[in-house]
């Protein structure tokens, strides 16, 4: 890991944190975009690791031999249905009364790439319990926070998180989008 420059493809502030926690050399790269359109009939755990591969593929041709590409994709499934990032304020207090009191599952695709190498992709899946909610939390919630760029309506490292996750089965920082214990490994595996 020690001599690759990273490229994170990723505009998620919260991505370029959890990154950073490896203390790696990374620059960020949001020059290129894609249409995330997912092919009808794709079986829900796999929507992250398409999204992850499509955000990939503009960027690797223009990789420097020593750099090596991340993207990553984080969807919440309930039901086995994908719960993407809400509309509006009503969309997200929508998606919260669905949480609320339930179990559902965050799943992260990421994708690594470098050149001269076939692109390598990996999901990782953690199982989030919920406490019910009331009306009056999810208006708070809501109300003072950013639900609107998050899938599944929360982030786990604000208020939502320590209010309502009674647990988690996996690791936290997938919840916030981006698995760093799995992404190290993967890493230091794709530079030897």
């Amino acid at each position: 890991m020690v001599n690759a420059k990273y490229v994170l493809a990723s505009g998620s502030p919260r991505r370029r944190e959890l990154l950073g926690m490896l203390n790696v050399d990374f620059r960020v790269d949001t020059s290129r975009s894609v249409d995330e359109i997912v092919p009808d009939g794709t079986p829900a755990h796999e929507v992250p690791l398409f999204l992850s591969r499509i955000k990939a593929e503009p960027y690797l041709s223009d990789l420097q031999p020593d750099e090596v590409l991340i993207t990553a994709d984080t969807v919440v499934i309930l039901d086995d249905e994908v719960i993407g990032k809400p509309k509006d304020l009503d969309d997200a207090r929508a998606i919260l009364r669905r949480l609320s009191g339930r179990t559902h599952r965050v799943v992260t695709g990421v994708s690594i790439g470098r050149p001269g190498r076939p692109l390598e992709t990996f999901s990782e899946t953690t199982e989030v319990i919920f406490d019910p909610l009331t009306e009056r939390e999810i208006d708070y919630y809501v109300e003072n926070f950013k639900p609107l760029d998050k899938a599944g309506a929360y982030g786990i490292q604000e208020w939502i998180g320590a209010a309502a996750v009674k647990g988690l089965n996996g690791s936290y920082y997938n919840v916030m989008g981006l698995p760093v214990h799995a992404l190290y490994k993967h890493l230091n595996s794709v530079n030897k």
